[in-house]
C-alpha cells in the first residue's frame, strides 16, 4: 500500500440508538489507497463475512456490526421475504454480495440487497441495497451506491426505514415515501417489526398469517 496510508477508528455518536444501548458497530478507516490497495484488502479479508467493506474515492471503511445489528438486518430480511412469498414479487437475494466499479472507485457490501423478478451476474447490481444504522457515522452510503448504480437504498434506522431512489440521471438519490421497485411492500411496518423485541419467528409467522388473511394485524395488542 501507498505511503498516505493511515488507520483510525472514530466513535459512535453519544445519540446514536447503538450508545443508548452499548452495543455499538466497530469501524476502522483506511485513507488514500488507491484501487490496487482495495482489491489486495479484499483478496486478504477473503470469504469471511466481516468485516464489511465499503470504499469510495481511496476512503476504506471496514465495519464489523454488533450482533443487534446483526439481528435486526436478518429479522428485515426474513420478513421482506415473507412479503415477497405472499404477495409478490419474487426477489432473489445476496446478502452481503461485494460490488465494485473500478472506474468510479466504489465498492460496498450492503447488509442485505435483492434482485427482483431475475437473478445475480456476476458483475451486475442488485436492484434494491439495504443498510442498518445502528451506530451512526461511516462513509457516505448513497455516494457509494450511486456510482455503482443502485435503483434503490433502504436504510433501516430505529424502527424506520428510509427509501432512496436513483435519480434518471444518476446524479444522486431522491427521498421517496414508498418503493417504485416494491410499491406494495409496506416498508415502514416492516421496519417496526424488525426492531420490536421477542421471537424473530412470531414476528415472521404474524405477518404470513395477517398476508393470508388468516391472523390479525401483526403488530395488533394480543389477547389475554
Amino acid at each position: 500500500m501507498n505511503e498516505s496510508t493511515a488507520r483510525t477508528t472514530t466513535p459512535p455518536s453519544a445519540s446514536s440508538p447503538a450508545a443508548r444501548r452499548g452495543d455499538e458497530d466497530q469501524r476502522v478507516y483506511l485513507h488514500g489507497l488507491s484501487w490496487e490497495d482495495f482489491e489486495a484488502i479484499v483478496r486478504i479479508r477473503g470469504e469471511c463475512s466481516v468485516p464489511r467493506i465499503h470504499f469510495v474515492g481511496g476512503e476504506l471503511e471496514l465495519l464489523t456490526p454488533s450482533m443487534n445489528h446483526e439481528s435486526i438486518k436478518k429479522t428485515f430480511a426474513r420478513l421482506l421475504e415473507t412479503w415477497s412469498e405472499e404477495r409478490g414479487p419474487e426477489l432473489y437475494g445476496v446478502g452481503s454480495w461485494l460490488l465494485k466499479e473500478s472506474r468510479e472507485e466504489a465498492g460496498a457490501e450492503p447488509d442485505e440487497c435483492y434482485v427482483i423478478d431475475g437473478e445475480p451476474v456476476e458483475g451486475g447490481r442488485p436492484d434494491v441495497a439495504i443498510e442498518v444504522i445502528w451506530t451512526r457515522g461511516g462513509l457516505d452510503r448513497l455516494e457509494i451506491y450511486r456510482r455503482l448504480g443502485v435503483r434503490e437504498v433502504w436504510f433501516w434506522e430505529e424502527d424506520r426505514v428510509a427509501i432512496h431512489r436513483l435519480k434518471t440521471d444518476v446524479s444522486g438519490y431522491d427521498p421517496v415515501t414508498k418503493s417504485e421497485l416494491l410499491p406494495e411492500v409496506d416498508a415502514e411496518l416492516l421496519g417496526r417489526l424488525a426492531g420490536a423485541t421477542g421471537s424473530q419467528t412470531a414476528r415472521v409467522k404474524a405477518l404470513r398469517a395477517w398476508l393470508r388473511g388468516e391472523g390479525p394485524h401483526p403488530e395488533a395488542p394480543k389477547a389475554d
